[in-house]
């Protein structure tokens, strides 16, 4: 577990100083009902309470530092999206998080690593425990890195944020296609302006690969690339 932990927090870009802050973000009610303990405070759910006001004060504050010109109901829709399971979801895959949760058999026998609700209340669950962890300078760090990212919002007068990485998944599932797999290829650069290759595959006949400054951004445009090919095939 320990090596497991190493490498989520190199990923998460943070380093705890009470682990078990982190055990519990990781920790489905699934997994305590099974071991039959007795105490609830052993699952997420509070912690995913806790993470979702934190998570939408940061993307407030942020929001309003970058865009001070805009309306209060355009940076509600940017916030929206930045805020919504579908993102969350796809920051839990960049950061691998299906691999380090701790799930009862149940759960993990229905594919609960995949599940989307409960990737997205984990990522949640994650920014609670930086903050109890080590305030909210480590956290609003890992939101504005990880969250918000080199998020750019479409022009005035376009309401569709694109998100190629969920309109991949749900054309996979119409047509009853593997679900999308990422992977990180490369990693190129200092710390400060690193350049991600990543790969994404649908089964064994669909695959592309892209650059960005983020893993999300990369996953993005190899999603797009993918979902435009299905499209033309269809």
């Amino acid at each position: 577990m320990r090596g497991d932990l190493d490498r989520l927090e190199a990923a998460l870009g943070y380093c705890f100083k009470d682990r078990k802050l982190l055990e519990r973000a990781l920790t489905h009610k699934s997994r305590v009902y099974e071991k039959n303990l007795q105490n609830v405070l052993d699952d997420n759910e509070q912690l995913e309470f806790l993470g979702d006001s934190i998570l939408g004060f940061v993307v407030s504050e942020v929001l309003v530092a970058r865009y001070p010109d805009s309306p209060e109901g355009r940076l509600s829709k940017l916030k929206a999206h930045l805020v919504s399971s579908s993102h969350l979801y796809e920051v839990a895959q960049d950061l691998q998080l299906g691999d380090h949760l701790l799930l009862g058999r149940g759960e993990e026998m229905s594919g609960g690593r995949e599940k989307k609700a409960l990737l997205a209340d984990a990522t949640e669950a994650i920014m609670a425990s930086i903050y109890l962890d080590g305030g909210m300078e480590g956290v609003r760090a890992f939101i504005i890195e990880r969250v918000i990212g080199d998020f750019k919002p479409p022009q005035e007068g376009t309401d569709r944020l694109h998100d190629y990485k969920s309109a991949l998944q749900e054309r996979t599932q119409v047509l009853k296609l593997p679900q999308p797999r990422y992977f990180i290829v490369e990693e190129r650069g200092p710390e400060h302006a690193k350049t991600f290759l990543v790969e994404v595959r649908v089964g064994s006949n669909w695959m592309a690969r892209a650059e960005g400054m983020s893993k999300k951004s990369a996953g993005q445009k190899a999603a797009q690339q993918v979902l435009r090919r299905l499209t033309e095939v269809e």
